[in-house]
């Protein structure tokens, strides 16, 4: 006999442990894009997702990993729902996180910048930044390309260990 599991509580651990596609040293909580767990009256379990990006080619597999761990854990009925507002922020990522990427040589986004209401700003000039080099910690950085293997990503440099890093942008 099959026994059906309704404890949210327990949806919720499980999806927290998915890891992330693009980066995984991180889980799904970790990058701060498992937004909620919760378990319907006739015991469907439904999981909301925020993409890092819209158009997010990983988000086929980050729903895909959460509905297969969830129907491996005893979860018969399960949904995955996309959520876009409010959208995904880089400030979403959990310190464990940042400590994650860190620990694996990629620099952990900064605070997000800040935006009135309304229409985004156009800004034609680059955007100055300080990137710590997560191996040997200098600021003394560079950016060499503003795209990575993913979008969410920017390759640099350090100048004082001259290491290659990716870093995790803001958004």
């Amino acid at each position: 006999m099959v026994t059906v599991l309704t404890d949210a509580r327990h949806a919720r651990r499980i999806a927290e442990r998915v890891p992330d596609p693009e980066l995984p040293m991180l889980t799904l909580a970790d990058l701060g894009v498992l937004r909620d767990v919760e378990v319907t009256g006739d015991g469907t379990v439904v999981a909301s997702l925020t993409p890092t990006y819209s158009g997010c080619p990983a988000m086929a597999e980050m729903r895909a990993g959460v509905a297969a761990r969830l129907r491996d854990a005893g979860y018969a009925r399960v949904e995955i729902r996309t959520v876009l507002d409010p959208p995904w922020t880089s400030d979403w990522i959990t310190p464990e996180g940042r400590r994650k990427l860190a620990e694996h040589g990629i620099a952990p986004p900064g605070a997000a910048p800040r935006r009135a209401a309304g229409p985004v700003p156009l800004v034609l000039s680059p955007t100055r930044r300080t990137v710590a080099c997560p191996r040997c910690g200098s600021a003394d950085t560079e950016e060499t390309s503003r795209f990575a293997a993913t979008s969410c990503k920017a390759l640099w440099r350090c100048r004082a260990c001259r290491e290659p890093f990716e870093y995790v942008k803001e958004i």
